[in-house]
């Protein structure tokens, strides 16, 4: 099984467009030790040939065209992308969705309350549903992905709800936000082989590690998680916005509650922090916090990172 990290930055990528914190300066700049990256996303294969995302970033084209993977190959058209799998409806995980359209065979995955927000928003319908099944996700049910001909690939997701909230542009005026609800707005995927064995698990959004989660990570071969911010007020300490991590449903790096203190009995053997918003210092390799979380056994993911299983 193929791992490929198309975008490992959070909404906006890094550097964010309109962000002038020190951080993204130093990404414009072409600083190496603050590689830029795209928005979340990863794509997977057992054959090398057939690949299926994991969220479909804003910045897809651009994904695409940086991963030689993804290239067209056979005729005039062609893709070696067999299907989508959301996480959830936020925008840096649907709207590459957009870049999909022009009648092209591909499976979309996704709970149906996902689904059901792709349904009332008219513009999806540009994903052709002549060329575009989409298929539900149901919690805790193991489901082997196919290609859009219905063979079946060998891969093998099991969704299952973590704690987060309905996407930002979904919140509704002045009405309170269950910021770590466990249901079909935010999952994780726990990716098997055929023969039902646990490769992987991708979580790149999360609000807080429950004892279950803990349990079903325990002892496993290797975790894609949130690394949104290193520190829970990040943002507002960095003057570059009013909301906290908790309030936008994702648990910090550091502290007691963060995820590296959560995940530090769990016997993880391979740790990634995905999904990094911009003004996260564990960016720069230089720095404290990612000498901290080095030290802690964690990697960041990058654009272009691969792992083979």
């Amino acid at each position: 099984m193929r791992i490929k990290v198309l975008g490992a930055a959070a909404g906006g990528g890094y550097p964010q467009w309109n962000c002038n914190h020190p951080n993204s300066r130093r990404a414009r700049s072409s600083d190496p030790a603050a590689q830029q990256r795209t928005q979340s996303s990863i794509a997977v294969s057992v054959d090398g040939d057939h690949w299926f995302l994991f969220n479909a970033s804003p910045d897809l084209r651009q994904q695409i065209n940086e991963n030689d993977v993804l290239h067209p190959r056979e005729g005039l058209r062609h893709s070696p992308i067999q299907g989508v799998v959301l996480t959830n409806a936020d925008v840096d995980h649907i709207a590459g969705l957009l870049n999909l359209r022009e009648s092209q065979p591909l499976r979309l995955y996704g709970t149906n309350k996902v689904l059901d927000v792709l349904q009332g928003n008219s513009v999806f319908n540009v994903l052709n549903p002549k060329f575009v099944e989409r298929i539900p996700l149901s919690l805790d049910v193991p489901l082997q992905l196919q290609l859009p001909n219905g063979v079946a690939t060998g891969l093998v997701v099991v969704p299952f709800a973590v704690p987060g909230k309905v996407a930002l542009w979904l919140e509704e005026k002045n009405k309170d936000v269950a910021l770590a609800a466990v249901g079909e707005d935010t999952i994780a995927l726990e990716i098997r082989n055929a023969n039902q064995e646990i490769q992987f698990f991708y979580i790149p959004g999360c609000a807080e590690m429950t004892d279950d989660l803990a349990d079903r990570l325990r002892g496993a071969p290797l975790v894609f998680f949130d690394g949104t911010l290193w520190r829970d007020d990040e943002m507002i300490r960095d003057d570059v916005g009013i909301k906290t991590g908790k309030r936008m449903g994702h648990m910090s790096m550091s502290g007691d509650d963060g995820s590296i203190a959560a995940f530090d009995s769990l016997r993880v053997k391979r740790k990634v922090f995905i999904h990094i918003n911009t003004t996260n210092p564990v960016l720069l390799e230089d720095s404290d916090q990612r000498k901290f979380a080095t030290k802690a056994g964690w990697e960041v993911s990058y654009d272009g990172m691969e792992i083979n299983l």
